[in-house]
């Protein structure tokens, strides 16, 4: 099966999230999505090697780019587009009824503060059934119950992130060389999974 590599080179109290999620417009659902996400945030930060800053940065990301997708029905009527953000570096896959769509949003994005690079691996056609969405679903939660059979000292699967769109399937986190191929290794034969796309970032190998 293909790889493609475009590879880069108690935490924060939930409440403060909470906080800082609040800050935004009312538009983007109120604060009780808000405290969903600052919860999850501080429950997700135990396992993760990126500095807390930069893990609510990454929150905020997502949900700046989801008020876009709000201020814009322009571009959410034509679209179906999802948004993930890590290391402040933005993935966005989905679907967009034309390029003018997709490569706007993604223009859109961009420009967010603290944004570094956005990764628009948005395809042009229809918006997915729910079949399909939920095959992507579950085609994720596969993968993930794949790598947790990644047999490493120290290795914590939760930190590694899963995102499937239609068969491809993208992998981040912040890991070393081999946590990475170990992670690779188990996802690309996982039954349905037609590509691994790598957008690992790596830690520095020891001397």
């Amino acid at each position: 099966m293909p790889l493609r590599s475009t590879d880069r080179g108690w935490p924060a109290r939930a409440g403060v999230l909470v906080l800082a999620a609040c800050s935004l417009p009312a538009a983007l659902g109120g604060c009780a999505a808000a405290i969903v996400a600052g919860v999850a945030t501080g429950a997700a930060v135990v396992h993760d090697r990126r500095p807390t800053g930069t893990v609510l940065a990454d929150e905020m990301i997502e949900l700046q780019a989801m008020h876009l997708l709000h201020e814009h029905p322009e571009i959410a009527g034509r679209s179906s587009i999802s948004i993930d953000s890590y290391d402040l570096v933005v993935l966005l896959t989905g679907q967009a009824q034309t390029a003018e769509v997709r490569d706007r949003f993604a223009g859109m994005v961009a420009g967010l503060p603290k944004v570094e690079k956005v990764v628009n691996e948005v395809r042009i056609g229809p918006s997915l059934d729910l079949s399909a969405a939920s095959h992507d679903l579950y085609l994720a939660s596969r993968c993930k119950l794949a790598i947790a059979n990644v047999n490493l000292p120290g290795f914590d699967p939760l930190r590694v992130q899963v995102i499937s769109a239609s068969g491809k399937v993208y992998l981040r986190g912040l890991v070393t060389a081999k946590e990475a191929q170990a992670a690779v290794e188990q996802v690309r034969y996982v039954p349905g999974v037609t590509e691994v796309v790598k957008l690992f970032e790596y830690l520095p190998t020891a001397p």
